[in-house]
């Protein structure tokens, strides 16, 4: 899905109920791989709407905030697509 980027702010667009922090990171590149956004996460170096988060699969909602080495991530739903007339 596109992700929209300002500076340090992306804007993470998805299409499902939610999406879990490490596939987040991946998806977004700020980590190299699936393993380093889970160690990473471990280690405390994520947080979700302003709160340390260590759990590696949480859960991230439309209107949630992570902050990750910096940059921050915006989950937003993709807007329903209307019908032409």
């Amino acid at each position: 899905m596109p992700t929209e980027q300002h500076d340090s702010n992306i804007i993470a667009i998805i299409t499902t109920e939610y999406i879990e922090l490490d596939k987040l990171l991946k998806r977004e590149n700020l980590t190299a791989s699936g393993g380093e956004a889970r160690y990473l996460i471990s280690q405390g170096l994520a947080q979700v709407n302003g709160v340390l988060e260590t759990r590696k699969r949480r859960k991230l909602y439309p209107g949630d905030v992570a902050l990750f080495n910096g940059v921050e991530v915006r989950v937003v739903e993709k807007p329903p697509s209307v019908p032409s007339q």
